[in-house]
């Protein structure tokens, strides 16, 4: 039975019990985690109604899987992954529409540890309080957002698992399923494109 409050519990526990098949556990996780794999497939993908079809394709996937789960540690990666996955099929499958007008992420400029997944961060310094100055960071996180659907879908996921969901480059590798070395280089060649991109607003 769900008895204890679960914020005294530790995540194995709760992961533990959902692999048993305790709904609430899993609606526990759910709750944790559905913000940070929500924005990870909307700055993949660009659309916030395929955002949300991945995010619940994602934790269905995840409580069918969830038993075969061998490493319950492994548990915040591997839902990464599953999202990560998803996103890039999508990709895939739609290569040959036209390139969407990007959305505005400008209110949502935050680093989130997947460690951490409530605490989230802001990038850069706090509010402004010159109007002119909020306009032009505003600006540039739009910029910012319309580069990265620029980048091929690879850099992209490795440059967002690494720069804004924080996870280790032996995490990324894991989620992406490539040599580190290969994590290496895409973030390397996204960070080059983004740097040359962003250059007007130096």
């Amino acid at each position: 039975m769900w008895v204890e409050d679960t914020e005294e519990l530790d995540e194995l526990t709760v992961v533990a019990r959902a692999q048993d098949g305790d709904l609430q556990a899993f609606d526990w996780l759910i709750t944790a985690y559905q913000g940070g794999i929500f924005r990870l497939c909307l700055r993949m993908l660009n659309n916030r109604q395929d955002a949300e079809d991945i995010v619940q394709e994602t934790f269905i996937s995840a409580w069918r899987s969830l038993p075969n789960l061998t490493v319950p540690q492994a548990f915040v990666p591997w839902l990464y992954r599953t999202a990560t996955n998803k996103c890039l099929d999508d990709l895939r499958r739609r290569q040959r529409r036209p390139v969407e007008p990007a959305e505005d992420l400008g209110a949502d400029t935050a680093r989130e540890s997947p460690r951490h997944p409530q605490g989230r961060t802001t990038i850069g310094a706090g509010p402004s309080v010159d109007p002119a100055q909020d306009y032009e960071n505003q600006e540039q996180m739009r910029a910012l957002a319309e580069l990265l659907q620029r980048l091929p879908p690879g850099p992209r996921a490795c440059w967002l698992l690494r720069e804004v969901h924080e996870f280790s480059y032996g995490e990324i590798a894991a989620i992406v399923q490539v040599p580190e070395s290969t994590v290496r280089g895409r973030i390397a060649r996204a960070k080059r494109l983004l740097a040359e991109g962003m250059a007007p607003w130096r």
